[in-house]
């Protein structure tokens, strides 16, 4: 200890608050999520597997788990493969203002959610949405729908919302990561008669990976965990159609089901968990081979 440069008693005042505002809380949502706490009773009795039991025997829990599962494997394949093609085109193809543009693709992150339901709550209006009157305009009024109130494409409408927002900061990370890649890596590829092509799957991809690795755990974690866009947009509905986990668990905590609410809470921590690691465990081997 003597020899360390910072002492270990450094640290923990970020320890305490950690463990006070974070570990504990999530020590007693455990432990509520097996107790029958309840707006409607003073008393809080352990009752073991029974919320859980519930969980897994009402169709509309089982709706969200599936609707997050679906967003969640879709975002991520949307933003990835959206931010990767504009980390490419802003950092190999686009030479003239290029800052501008990354600035311009950025700027959805930064707007608030709400204002984002706001407007595309406006823009995706079934009778007087700008998307649906553009469509009528130009002829193709077979394509107009009730991108927010129709069950079978309601939660895509959202997804795409989604993506809309979070591709740019996604982008911004791989730009990152790209621009940390020597260029003589190209130069000798070029020399040795590869063309982009290879370029991009023997050298890009590879290297790469560590940054992708970053990017998809992030979107991994968010996904599992949306609420915000899906509250703004649907508020889960029309029915269930865009239900996920948390928006139930904000509605089961708003009945005064407490208990019910965080075993879901409980539930998407253990999934979570499990997929991150998972996903962290398959993208390191490529990690090591680039």
């Amino acid at each position: 200890m003597k020899n360390k440069m910072y002492p270990l008693y450094f640290s923990m005042g970020a320890v305490v608050l950690y463990s006070l505002f974070m570990v504990l809380p999530g020590l007693m949502g455990f432990y509520l999520s097996f107790t029958d706490w309840n707006r409607y009773s003073s008393e809080i009795n352990f009752v073991g597997l029974q919320n859980f039991a519930l969980i897994f025997s009402k169709q509309n829990y089982w709706d969200s788990i599936t609707n997050t599962i679906i967003f969640t494997l879709v975002t991520i394949g949307l933003k990835t493969v959206a931010a990767l093609l504009l980390a490419l085109l802003l950092t190999k193809g686009l030479k003239r203002f290029f800052n501008f543009h990354r600035v311009i693709i950025y700027l959805p992150a930064i707007i608030p959610m709400i204002i984002v339901g706001i407007v595309f709550r406006s823009i995706l209006h079934p009778t007087t949405g700008a998307l649906n009157e553009f469509l009528r305009a130009i002829g193709l009024d077979v394509l107009a729908q009730r991108w927010l109130t129709n069950p079978d494409i309601a939660l895509y409408s959202v997804i795409l919302v989604d993506s809309w927002k979070g591709v740019g900061f996604i982008m911004v990370i791989l730009i990152a990561g790209l621009q940390v890649i020597p260029t003589e890596y190209y130069e000798a590829a070029q020399i040795d008669g590869a063309n982009a092509w290879d370029g991009f799957w023997k050298i890009t991809l590879p290297l790469l990976m560590p940054t992708l690795t970053v990017t998809t755990v992030l979107n991994l974690l968010y996904g599992l965990k949306v609420f915000d866009v899906v509250w703004v947009l649907t508020n889960g509905g029309p029915g269930y159609a865009t239900e996920t986990v948390y928006t139930m668990v904000f509605k089961e905590f708003s009945k005064g089901r407490y208990g019910v609410s965080t075993a879901l809470s409980t539930l998407l921590f253990v999934i979570m968990s499990i997929g991150g690691y998972w996903l962290i465990n398959a993208m390191h081997p490529k990690e090591l081979e680039a």
